[in-house]
């Protein structure tokens, strides 16, 4: 997920190009393994070292994910299973969520922190992600600071979206992008485009704050604060290895289209020609299971032990 600052990008994916989903079947019904509260991180500021935890109100121990031998992290231990079986039981339960996404134009280069959930579970034979956002981060290289206020962006909600799932050595699963609209409605998301008219009357307040669209508060200096008023059609998707039992670990792409609406001051009305950078490690993800009692307040106050720190504009 990922919502600029100002100005507006284009580019949308096709919908039709989407990987076919994999038929999934779980090796064993119930419940996935548990992750509870974090009580240490054995390095939280690095993005490859999981997080070890135990909850004291609980008899059980969370999966250390430090053993790279585990059988739920490889295919090798589990040849009496299919690879489709291996993932369904590997994967299926709630995982908290991290991504970054590198945008740039010729003006400004962003970047936009994004925190949620993924709950995979298996539905008519396939492994499906129901994506939830709670809270997100934008950093620029410019001295000023753009925010998004929680509402803006839990009102971004994904459909449920079967998974690409393929196991050669290690599982692997593959979201394709599901354009969804916010501050927008649109009757086929999928293939109606985002309008260009800022008057359009499809356009909504989502996150209800009795402005048009959803809001981005932008802050020049400390006596120099606006608001942007945008619509968007976000276009993601994600790739991500299980690195370890409790971990998954890949990259994001980002193809979203946004309208900017209007402003609180005729000053903040740019227009850019937003692009995500094209390396890839400037846009990781990073999963890592929790179990089903986790809400946003509770991600929030421990990703710091879950994720690596807020990266800043570094090209």
């Amino acid at each position: 997920m990922v919502l600029a600052a100002c100005g507006s990008s284009g580019g949308a994916l096709d919908a039709n190009d989407a990987p076919e989903a994999a038929t999934i079947t779980p090796a064993t019904p119930g419940t996935p393994p548990t992750t509870e509260p974090p009580a240490s991180a054995t390095d939280p500021t690095s993005s490859s070292t999981p997080v070890s935890t135990t909850d004291p109100t609980s008899s059980s121990t969370a999966v250390d994910t430090t053993d790279s031998t585990s059988s739920s992290t490889t295919v090798a231990n589990t040849e009496s299973l299919t690879s489709a079986e291996v993932a369904g039981a590997d994967l299926v339960g709630r995982w908290a969520h991290y991504d970054v996404v590198a945008y740039e134009d010729d003006a400004i280069k962003t970047l936009i922190v994004s925190y949620g959930f993924n709950d995979l579970s298996v539905t008519d034979g396939e492994l499906v992600d129901q994506g939830s956002f709670c809270f997100s981060e934008q950093r620029t290289d410019q001295p000023i600071d753009t925010s998004l206020s929680d509402a803006a962006t839990q009102a971004i909600r994904p459909p449920p979206t079967p998974l690409d799932v393929t196991t050669d050595g290690t599982i692997t699963i593959r979201r394709p992008a599901t354009p969804t609209p916010v501050g927008i409605h649109l009757d086929d998301p999928a293939n109606e485009p985002l309008p260009t008219d800022p008057n359009d009357p499809r356009i909504v307040d989502d996150d209800d704050d009795g402005n048009p669209g959803i809001t981005v508060t932008v802050e020049v200096t400390t006596e120099l604060v606006g608001e942007l008023y945008i619509a968007r059609r976000e276009i993601f998707a994600y790739e991500a290895t299980l690195t370890a039992p409790d971990r998954l670990e890949g990259t994001v792409t980002d193809d979203s289209e946004q309208l900017v609406i209007g402003a609180s001051d005729p000053i903040f009305l740019t227009e850019s020609d937003w692009r995500q950078h094209p390396d890839p490690a400037k846009s990781p993800i990073i999963l890592i299971r929790v179990d089903d009692t986790w809400d946003c307040e509770r991600l929030a106050a421990e990703r710091n032990a879950l994720f690596p720190p807020t990266p800043d504009v570094d090209w």
